[in-house]
């Protein structure tokens, strides 16, 4: 829409011509994907949060200048499809006025009637709450319609939100203008009226499990309300023919972009070197034992940030904010994510692959076994440089981190695919750009 605007305010009517056709098409194809990049790597459609007009706008500065130094960039090398700095400006600014309405009406529009989504939750007790939160937090166009109190059920919620039932469950829900019920029980024997329910789910209403739910708006496993029965009966956590295939892909393009990445790193790597030799005394690389698919141990390849023997006293343990451990020169590689560049070898081995669970050490691995349910889980799949866990959660340095990124970890296994790869790869970039999570 920007775009035409500029073409229709810069060249007029009539709009004529074949080169407006041919070239202005190419044109708008090339600003539509560099604003589509700068836009994304600015944040400006983070579906996890909700921005205050005044980071908008910044976002959105940052967002047309990177864009405009870009297509100039591109314009200079590729002449064909240069717009012309005065149509280049106009669209610039057709986009980030136009960017302005659609991010305040967003909201508004999600909340419309034909958009938004009533939702109803079975249940009156601790766990329904809990959903009633998560459905606060992090759902964008739903609207919490009331409980359904089931008889047996502790009620703990008020009292003014418990929905009455005064005929079939479905003709409430209809009455309710609900087209979802989110069934929140922790114990459902004896409670769970399945019939209703099924007649909820022909008469168009969708019925979800809570943990499901909870999956969906949040990225990671509900491992709180799960038990083994439920990893033994889930159709994404087996091993079909599909998902070795998927295997055997992920490993070639972890071999091709592993060459690649060593390709482009291969003249960073003798001056990183250099640089952690010259800054203090000890080896240039750093090797630790981690633990890998299948729980068999590896040796993890880094360049060494931290003063030599730095462990010899105080064992094992997590890096801390500010640890005395890290050398000047640590601290900089590990906020840029460039002292991991060796592990393109463990990739280029097999140890590891690029996106995965992040390997442990072994001390830590047998404590967190000891002390989390289905820690192990997450060694079902080759560790990876970059992770869900990385990108969704800061960096974990205790059991109650460890349990959080064991979340995001499960849900990754459970729902592998390309597309996640993908998604994981981008994020990581934003990640490794704007210095995230290091220690």
């Amino acid at each position: 829409m920007a775009y035409g605007l500029a073409v229709f305010i810069h060249w007029g009517l009539p709009l004529s011509s074949r080169k407006l056709f041919h070239n202005e098409m190419a044109s708008l194809c090339v600003f539509a994907a560099v604003l589509l990049v700068t836009t994304y790597f600015s944040e400006l459609y983070n579906l996890d949060r909700i921005y205050r007009f005044q980071e908008i706008i910044f976002r959105l500065c940052a967002s047309l200048v990177l864009a405009f130094f870009a297509l100039s960039a591109l314009y200079h090398l590729f002449p064909t499809v240069s717009t012309g700095n005065r149509l280049l400006v106009l669209a610039l600014a057709g986009f980030g006025i136009l960017q302005l309405m659609w991010h305040k009406a967003y909201q508004r529009i999600l909340l419309l009637p034909g958009f938004a989504e009533r939702v109803l939750i079975f249940g009156t007790g601790p766990m329904a709450m809990e959903m009633r939160e998560v459905l606060k937090e992090k759902s964008r166009n739903a609207i919490f319609a009331g409980y359904i109190g089931p008889e047996g059920d502790v009620t703990l919620v008020a009292e003014e939100d418990i929905v009455e039932v005064k005929d079939s469950l479905v003709e409430t829900a209809q009455r309710m203008g609900a087209r979802k019920i989110i069934v929140a029980l922790r114990q459902r024997r004896g409670i769970l009226p399945v019939r209703e329910l099924l007649l909820c789910k022909f008469a168009g209403i969708d019925v979800i499990e809570s943990s499901t739910f909870y999956e969906e708006l949040t990225g990671k496993l509900m491992l709180e309300r799960i038990n083994a029965s439920w990893f033994v009966f889930s159709t994404n956590f087996r091993v079909t023919t599909f998902a070795r295939f998927c295997r055997f892909t992920k490993r070639i393009f972890d071999i091709i972009f592993a060459i690649v990445g060593l390709c482009f790193a291969a003249p960073l790597l003798p001056v990183i070197a250099l640089c952690v030799k010259l800054s203090s005394p000890g080896p240039v690389f750093f090797r630790q034992t981690r633990v890998g698919m299948g729980e068999k141990i590896f040796s993890l390849l880094k360049f060494r940030t931290m003063f030599e023997d730095a462990e010899r006293i105080t064992g094992a343990v997590w890096a801390q904010q500010n640890d005395p451990r890290i050398t000047p020169l640590g601290r900089f590689l590990r906020k840029t994510r460039l002292d991991e560049l060796p592990q393109l070898f463990n990739v280029l081995k097999g140890d590891m692959s690029f996106v995965g669970p992040r390997p442990e050490r072994p001390e830590f691995v047998n404590m967190l076994n000891e002390k989390i349910n289905f820690y192990s889980k997450r060694h079902t799949l080759k560790p990876g440089i970059t992770g869900w866990a990385q990108v969704r959660y800061p960096y974990g340095s205790s059991l109650e981190d460890s349990l959080e990124k064991l979340k995001y970890d499960l849900y990754y296994i459970k729902n592998y695919s390309f597309h996640l790869d993908f998604f994981i790869i981008l994020e990581t970039i934003k990640v490794v750009l704007f210095g995230r999570g290091g220690r």
